[in-house]
């Protein structure tokens, strides 16, 4: 069995660990070691049956396999950033629920939780989350970094830059693009373009909130 770390110690990294372990009931493959979290006095302790066992810090001097279940897209970012040069490399999570056809391809590191159903020509990014219960259409393109909360539906053609948050309950309709380090409030309908650096939200989406 391959050894394998998850970043983050919070509420979505014992779900990514639950994921794990329900791979693992189909075949097994993975030896979960633990958990790395920087939080300060964590280490050493048990989360869920599994020790947090350092910090970025310890991971870069490691060769294991690491999945990322941190979910804002811009620290997610920041972290792999962080482990550039490690011997470490990003295995793809899929749970065995997710229907998705051949023409689907995965970005080293995308997490694509229970529940999912990804159809035709779609491309996800690296350390993509795609949380529980979404449905992404044709030819639709998900970001780098980016993480789709439960309960989105994305339409085809859709296209979402790096490090898009889209909230959950949240829909896009078809063609819409998405700018990069947006973040799209929950239960919002996206209908039209949005802009790179900012918040949107309501039925239609729209910019409330622009930052750097």
């Amino acid at each position: 069995m391959k050894k394998i770390v998850i970043i983050g110690a919070g509420g979505f990294g014992r779900e990514v660990a639950w994921l794990v372990e329900r791979i693992n009931q189909v075949k097994e493959e993975w030896n979960i070691i633990g958990f790395v979290d920087d939080e300060e006095g964590i280490q050493g302790k048990e989360v869920n049956g599994y020790t947090v066992v350092g910090n970025i810090e310890w991971l870069k001097e490691q060769e294991l396999h690491v999945v990322n279940a941190i979910a804002d897209p811009l620290v997610k970012k920041k972290v792999i950033e962080r482990l550039d040069g490690s011997k470490n490399t990003y295995p793809v999570l899929i749970d065995p629920s997710v229907i998705y056809s051949s023409s689907v391809s995965f970005g080293e590191g995308s997490i694509i939780c229970a529940a999912n159903i990804l159809t035709t020509n779609i491309k996800v990014g690296n350390h993509v989350i795609i949380n529980l219960d979404c449905t992404i259409g044709h030819d639709a393109i998900i970001g780098d970094y980016s993480t789709v909360l439960p309960s989105v539906n994305v339409s085809g053609f859709v296209e979402t830059k790096e490090c898009v948050s889209v909230g959950t309950g949240s829909a896009v309709i078809q063609g819409v693009k998405i700018g990069a380090n947006t973040v799209i409030g929950a239960g919002s309908v996206v209908v039209k373009e949005l802009p790179a650096n900012c918040v949107a939200v309501g039925a239609p989406a729209k910019p409330i909130k622009f930052f750097e």
